[in-house]
């Protein structure tokens, strides 16, 4: 007896109950598909694409049947969860199924759309995948679905909290061996061999390297290039004495640490790989005296109102990349009325910079360094004073019959100020899933992974000061604090800025180029 292709396909299909779960357009285009029997891309494609024509427009149904498999399917919005059975499967498990299957997708997409689907493929396969097993269903809901895709292992935390302890212990230790020997360069330099000081800037030979410890605080090196060591370099006067240097025993005592296996941490490995770019960026026109002007806040205020605790930290960097410009002056302008805590370097000249806003050097005849970021002038503001608080943020959760309704509101007191790129992290409940956006001004997203709700705003300036964010999810008060803020300006904090450039000899105008960036180190509501 001949038997048929389509007859082989037809009983092979009958010892299984769902055959394939897809989500697909209205035109019937595949866009994600998982099949649970072998089945070739043809054959699905094929059977997706005939969807559209069985379906009846005059009546509502939630599934068709053609002679081989069945179709059972939920709209939503312009595509649809369709899953394809054998004839014989139990209908209304089917249709619990896929109602699982249509809760699954907005865990995972923010928007359903064609293009969000596609680029959350995987994430939906690897979930599908949890509530069918070889054609069956697999008693899961939703939750386990989450906690089994996330792949959350309590041995993978043990060991991810060892290792962060291993490399805090190991950058503690580093401080420590950093500081001994710094110490023992400035027990030599008291037995006789006392290095010359900050004054000598480029007409002072370079001894033995330690002066580098006396200035590192207040003298910025970037970029310091990774090479093979070096024979010690010579004393003489082609160089400028190059500051902010930590020393070869630092760099051998942190080289034998990463040798060793050992992590070590960047201070800002915390911040957000953009936030880093944006901020050390070199600018595009850079004259041969250039400026950074950088402040960081770091504040916490208390969620029912009141600033618990505000700190800024600002400075002037000077950066000099031709030799004929060392012997300059920089004319500060300070329209700051909040009052800030000035300090100038020790070899800056104090007394003209108390009399006239000048920056300049004590000795006029010493040049700056070359080619080297010097901190030439910090400033510091503390206050509880709520009125300096930049951006204001006021989140009101209220309980509701269903769980929470959160109110959030934004608004810029600083008006001067230009916010760009903000976010304010809100936290969410775990195992929840996703919020109900009310209204909203901007754009959010919603890590399931973190359990954190993303308020993104391009720009907040005088123009657009305050906005606003409504949601809905399951929850108590106290699970949306503390609110994280995040935000980056080209604009300083306290109107601090270098108006001018000039030579001491003549007082000719220089020309000269500015970098100014004021960003968060800490912004929390508690």
């Amino acid at each position: 007896m001949e038997i048929t292709s389509c007859e082989i396909t037809t009983t092979w299909f009958s010892t299984k109950v769902l055959l394939a779960a897809a989500v697909c357009t209205k035109a019937g285009k595949a866009i994600v598909s998982r099949q649970f029997v072998e089945m070739t891309r043809t054959r699905i494609e094929g059977l997706l694409a005939a969807f559209p024509k069985l379906m009846n427009t005059g009546k509502q149904h939630t599934f068709v049947e053609t002679e081989s498999v069945r179709y059972v399917y939920q709209p939503m919005e312009k595509l649809y969860m369709v899953l394809i059975t054998t004839k014989n499967s139990n209908i209304l498990e089917d249709l619990e199924t896929l109602r699982l299957f249509s809760r699954v997708i907005p865990e995972y997409c923010r928007a359903l759309e064609e293009n969000e689907i596609s680029e959350h493929c995987f994430d939906l396969i690897f979930a599908f995948d949890e509530i069918v097993a070889l054609g069956y269903r697999e008693n899961v809901n939703l939750a386990q679905i989450r906690t089994f895709t996330e792949m959350d292992s309590h041995e993978e935390k043990v060991f991810r909290a060892v290792r962060e302890t291993q490399e805090r212990e190991a950058k503690a230790e580093m401080r420590r061996k950093a500081k001994e020997l710094q110490q023992a360069r400035r027990d030599a330099e008291r037995q006789g061999r006392k290095a010359p000081g900050f004054g000598g800037f480029g007409s002072s030979a370079v001894s033995g390297g330690s002066t580098a410890a006396m200035i590192t605080e207040t003298i910025i090196e970037t970029e310091k290039p990774k090479v093979a060591p070096a024979p010690a370099r010579p004393s003489g006067p082609s160089k400028a004495l190059k500051l902010g240097a930590k020393g070869k025993e630092v760099d051998n005592f942190v080289d034998k640490l990463k040798s060793e296996g050992e992590t070590i941490m960047s201070s800002n490995m915390g911040k957000r790989t953009s936030e880093a770019t944006k901020v050390h960026a070199p600018p595009v026109n850079m004259e041969s005296v250039h400026m950074k002007i950088e402040e960081k806040i770091t504040l916490t205020c208390g969620r029912d109102g009141g600033l618990q605790n505000m700190e800024l930290h600002g400075m002037i960097m000077l950066r000099i990349s031709d030799d004929k410009f060392g012997r300059i002056r920089l004319h500060v302008e300070n329209e700051d009325k909040k009052g800030v805590q000035l300090q100038t370097h020790p070899n800056v000249d104090k007394k003209l910079f108390t009399a006239e806003s000048l920056i300049g050097l004590k000795n006029p005849e010493k040049s700056f360094p070359v080619n080297s970021d010097v901190g030439v002038l910090k400033w510091r503001l503390q206050t509880t004073e709520e009125s300096f608080i930049p951006l204001t943020i006021n989140c009101w959760p209220s309980e509701s019959g269903n769980g929470c309704d959160v109110n959030i509101e934004y608004e810029l007191q600083e008006e001067h100020l230009e916010l760009s790129d903000v976010v304010i992290t809100i936290p969410l409940p775990s195992g929840v899933g996703a919020p109900v956006i009310g209204e909203i001004d901007g754009e959010y997203r919603h890590d399931s992974r973190r359990n954190t709700l993303e308020w993104c705003l391009p720009v907040i300036d005088a123009k657009s000061k305050s906005g606003s964010l409504e949601f809905s999810i399951a929850g108590q008060p106290n699970d949306f604090f503390p609110v994280q803020v995040s935000f980056i300006s080209k604009r300083n904090y306290c109107n601090i800025q270098v108006t001018k450039v000039t030579q001491v000899d003549g007082s000719s105008p220089v020309r000269f180029s500015t970098e100014t960036t004021f960003l968060v180190d800490k912004y929390e509501i508690l």
